[in-house]
């Protein structure tokens, strides 16, 4: 980690696919990476993913957050954005 972290990403055109990365001092999921599924006006939503393997983050149930400008900084792109879908209990 970076001894301070002072950078805050300014509004920008975000789409499905973008990845940006939550701050270090971010309150729950300090420093992972999200994949934008929608662009909002505060920021986005998108799925949480780890630095380390990249696997989908889980938390309470689900891998969604909805960071705000000041909350992340963009990383990239994504290349294929492939369906995701949650996997149905097949003994209900």
């Amino acid at each position: 980690l970076l001894d301070t972290f002072e950078a805050i990403m300014e509004k920008r055109e975000l789409i499905e696919g973008d990845v940006v990365q939550l701050n270090p001092d971010h309150a729950k999921f300090p420093g992972l990476l999200v994949v934008v599924t929608e662009p909002k006006s505060f920021g986005c939503q998108g799925y949480l993913l780890h630095q380390e393997d990249f696997e989908a983050v889980r938390y309470k149930g689900k891998a969604f957050v909805r960071p705000t400008w000041a909350d992340m900084e963009y990383v990239g792109r994504l290349h294929w954005m492939l369906d995701y879908q949650e996997e149905k209990d097949e003994h209900a």
